[in-house]
């Protein structure tokens, strides 16, 4: 059974595989097209593609932009768009320099809890330009502060725990321009994420559709079969794309695995020609 995989991460921003180690995941369990997802960062596709091209996998180039709606952070994906962009690299970057600044707040607030945690030690274990919160889980669980991900932002890390700092992000109109401007497609992504305080997820959604969002990512590692159901329904009434993605990321979500998420993920081939197609219709 040939699979399709569209969100992975690698080290390139909060994953813990390298690019070619993702490659090699999906070949082993069929995957025949994918895309590397890596926060804020594109730096990872051409190993990537390097890697696909060796055994025969489609690497769709491919980034997840985070942006701020009210209380909500929402995750907007893009696809097949233009890596080397310089104005996409530079809005990019802004990103990642937002991270550089808040990182350091996190830690200190770390410190003051008492543990034992410096900034350097986080950047050092993430090895490259975009470190995020994810990497300070893992220096807890190194430190055996904490026994996963999970439990670091449970009890520091999330929104409203002792260790929590706010982050500055676009809105998410502003992720979707930054995606069209670099000629890619524009998704919404694990819409389970989204918190709508003052409005449903289909007026959401409907506004961002407005905006230039292209697609939903419906099939995903830990939506259950009514929400699958529920978002695919409402992807079709607007007369949005349907993609889904695994969301690997290694060591920080360990029950997570490249193609199969939980285990039962299967994401239909057939979505890939519909995105192919729209953006070959520009």
């Amino acid at each position: 059974m040939s699979r399709l995989d569209l969100h992975l991460h690698t080290t390139h921003s909060d994953g813990s595989c390298t690019p070619t180690e993702v490659v090699g995941l999906a070949h082993r369990v069929g995957v025949t097209a994918m895309a590397i997802t890596d926060h804020d960062i594109t730096t990872g596709l051409v190993e990537a593609m390097t890697a696909g091209e060796a055994c025969g996998i489609e690497v769709i180039p491919g980034v997840e932009i985070s942006s701020s709606f009210g209380n909500s952070e929402v995750h907007i994906l893009g696809y097949f768009l233009d890596w080397e962009d310089i104005d996409l690299n530079k809005r990019l970057k802004t990103l990642r320099d937002s991270r550089h600044r808040r990182n350091p707040k996190i830690v200190e607030q770390l410190q003051n809890l008492g543990i034992d945690l410096t900034y350097e030690e986080v950047r050092a274990l993430a090895g490259s330009d975009s470190v995020g919160r994810p990497h300070i889980a893992r220096a807890l669980m190194d430190k055996g502060i904490v026994s996963s991900a999970k439990e670091a932002f449970d009890r520091f890390l999330a929104d409203g725990k002792p260790a929590y700092v706010p982050r500055d992000l676009p809105a998410p109109v502003e992720a979707i321009h930054w995606i069209k401007a670099a000629g890619g497609l524009a998704v919404l992504a694990h819409p389970t994420w989204v918190r709508c305080a003052d409005r449903s997820l289909a007026e959401l959604v409907r506004q961002l559709k407005a905006d230039g969002l292209d697609g939903v990512e419906v099939y995903y590692s830990t939506h259950a079969a009514r929400q699958t159901r529920e978002y695919l329904s409402l992807a079709q009434q607007l007369g949005l794309l349907v993609t889904g993605g695994s969301d690997f990321h290694g060591l920080t979500k360990p029950d997570i695995e490249v193609g199969i998420g939980k285990g039962s993920l299967h994401i239909p081939t057939s979505l890939l020609p519909k995105m192919k197609d729209l953006v070959a219709r520009g």
